[in-house]
């Protein structure tokens, strides 16, 4: 499933004449350019980005003419798929990272696999790369990431005499945690059930969420590796007034951070903007590190939200569909996108391109070390059900931690195979 990877603000306009095309010919004007249908997902750029890729593009390819056409993401999935079971589909439509793999195993995508090194396949992150990929191919082609940076109140560390650049490992932001977690201040405000630092913790400690062996997934929460990173994360939630038994949207948390004396939390840096918008007396008080890892030489592991771009294997402009991937997702594009809508950008090797703006710069440095959810299409089922939230609630209110780990790598196992 797509999960929003940062707040933006302002809704995007959509220029006149930006309309599906199924003409006859083929999609192009008798003696003009290709007509190609891109489909692009609210908020993945704003109305001046795609205004200056649209110009640059066609200026570089006057053969092609380039119309995108903003889809909403409530109901996407449903019309994503019957697009690729249609003979009238889009040329090329962006999806979340983890949503490609449901869509390859229809057959309905298009293979990259012989283009990956002539898109510099190396240096893709690998949260969006690896759920790109089915089956050994690779169908999803990196578009833009985000993930979760820690967020601190730069006031209260000064207070509290901590300088937010020394802590580089989780025992670290434990003590500093600790330390400004009295006189009225929560060291930080991490609810129950954001089971996406949790997996960032189980990743670190070297388990994952599940596993695939011999054709079968198998849930991995109770693993020594998970039920030690619950443990950690028992003991950062210790340190907060956070709720056990909810997650990040209930309450909204920035509404939380806004109203009180929190020190840290977990978030995107798009968070920032909104508790600053919620609360402008803390303007300019707001800063951001990565989320610590076990040892000071690698950043805490994250999970890699952003989008793909796939081309339907019924697209009837192939190789116009791959010419705007390729520039979309290459060096001169990625760097403008980047530091437009403060995105992380696809490859490790233009981490440097948002060096300017803190929040993005900070989530470059996590995404080094950034991983993605069990690239199965039944991954989607396992969170409608989200049996992590009930493990973690179950454990911080002090029930069993193996008992309930036990239970709820069974129902990841049997969830993720009852569609084998």
């Amino acid at each position: 499933m797509k999960h929003r990877p940062l707040v933006l603000l302002g809704a995007m306009l959509l220029s006149t004449g930006l309309v599906s095309c199924s003409s006859s010919d083929g999609g192009s004007d008798a003696g003009g350019p290709t007509v190609l249908d891109v489909w692009l997902m609210r908020d993945s750029v704003s109305e001046a980005f795609q205004k200056e890729f649209e110009a640059g593009f066609e200026k570089a390819h006057p053969e092609i003419d380039v119309k995108i056409q903003i889809q909403e993401w409530e109901g996407i999935g449903e019309k994503v798929t019957a697009a690729l079971a249609s003979n009238d589909a889009p040329d090329v439509i962006e999806v979340g990272n983890t949503q490609v793999a449901q869509y390859a195993q229809s057959g309905g995508l298009t293979d990259f696999t012989d283009r990956v090194d002539e898109l510099d396949g190396d240096f893709w992150l690998d949260g969006l790369a690896e759920p790109g990929a089915w089956e050994g191919k690779q169908y999803g082609i990196p578009y833009y990431a985000a993930n979760r940076v820690v967020i601190y109140r730069t006031d209260l560390f000064r207070q509290a005499g901590i300088d937010a650049a020394t802590i580089k490992t989780r025992d670290q932001w434990l003590a500093a945690t600790e330390r400004l977690n009295k006189d009225g201040v929560q060291g930080i405000y991490l609810p129950g059930q954001n089971w996406f630092a949790l997996a960032g913790f189980v990743w670190d400690e070297g388990g994952d969420l599940a596993l695939q062996e011999g054709g079968r997934w198998k849930g991995g929460l109770d693993s020594p590796e998970a039920m030690r990173a619950m443990d950690f994360y028992k003991r950062l939630q210790a340190l907060g007034k956070g709720p056990k038994d909810s997650d990040e949207s209930r309450p909204l948390q920035a509404d939380v951070v806004a109203k009180g004396q929190i020190a840290q939390v977990i978030a995107t840096p798009g968070g920032a903007g909104v508790i600053a918008q919620k609360n402008p007396a803390l303007k300019g008080k707001l800063g951001f590190f990565p989320i610590p890892g076990k040892t000071a030489d690698t950043p805490g592991a994250v999970f890699t939200g952003g989008s793909d771009l796939i081309v339907p294997a019924v697209a009837r402009h192939q190789d116009e569909a791959y010419t705007f991937i390729k520039e979309l997702t290459g060096e001169t594009w990625q760097t403008k996108l980047a530091l437009a809508m403060s995105y992380v950008p696809n490859k490790t090797n233009l981490a440097t391109a948002v060096a300017s703006d803190p929040g993005a710069a900070t989530m470059a440095v996590g995404a080094a070390n950034g991983h993605a959810t069990p690239n199965t299409p039944q991954w989607a089922a396992v969170e409608a059900k989200n049996p992590i939230k009930d493990y973690m609630t179950a454990v911080l209110t002090g029930r069993d931690p193996a008992a309930e780990a036990a239970k709820a790598a069974a129902s990841i196992t049997t969830t993720l195979n009852s569609g084998s």
